[in-house]
């Protein structure tokens, strides 16, 4: 017969210790663009959730056929959510040119046509505006997270950053329109800031730190 083995102040401590591990909640990015997943776990890491990427190789890409933001990045979250039953959020985003009428706005990412790259894209605007003065050379960049839930519950964020379009690239870091985005209070274009500075005043930066400060409220966390 085994002798009885007393419970010690250690073994209570440690039961208590495994019961009560505060298990981290998920939440599915709903993007495979390396930069964007760079910036965003950058953004969202004083949530101390499980933030990732689904990474399954057979989720299809999700047509973005919405008129606006707002309804392109519920297209996408709202996918992810059906294929994984989970919490899931997505943004849409892009440049809006005041001289060329809003264009390329929701088209920024295929602005230019099917295969052109981000340096073809820039030089395309720069020739589009080849003749506009600095003046009306306003521009902005938009950005609108969406978070929704498995029961469909959504909640959206805006961000936006103004600036206006530099006569030619300039700067090496960021992606995508960074380069020929220049932004008069920092004096440089988006490209040209540290990423520390970017993931704080960018349009993206605006969305997702309102998108935490939500889930932050909600899930009483202290970001």
């Amino acid at each position: 017969m085994m002798g009885y083995m007393p419970v010690t102040r250690y073994a209570l401590r440690v039961t208590r210790h495994v019961f009560m591990k505060k298990v981290k909640k998920e939440l599915l990015l709903a993007t495979k663009n390396k930069h964007k997943l760079e910036e965003l776990s950058y953004i969202l890491a004083p949530l101390d959730w499980d933030v990732r990427t689904y990474d399954d190789e057979e989720y299809p890409e999700v047509p973005e056929t919405g008129n606006t933001f707002d309804e392109n990045s519920w297209i996408k979250a709202r996918a992810l959510v059906d294929y994984t039953g989970k919490l899931c959020v997505a943004d849409d985003s892009g440049l809006e040119i005041d001289a060329l009428d809003g264009m390329p706005g929701v088209m920024s990412a295929r602005f230019g046509g099917p295969g052109a790259t981000y340096g073809e894209k820039n030089l395309k605007v720069l020739s589009l505006m080849k003749d506009v003065p600095e003046e009306k050379r306003t521009a902005r960049f938009i950005c609108v997270a969406s978070l929704v839930w498995p029961d469909r519950r959504t909640e959206f964020f805006r961000g936006v950053c103004e600036g206006r379009i530099a006569f030619s690239p300039s700067g090496n870091n960021g992606f995508g329109y960074d380069p020929i985005f220049y932004i008069p209070s920092m004096k440089s274009t988006m490209a040209e800031l540290s990423p520390d500075v970017k993931n704080r005043i960018s349009h993206r930066a605006q969305a997702f730190t309102k998108l935490a400060d939500f889930l932050s409220k909600k899930y009483n966390i202290k970001p």
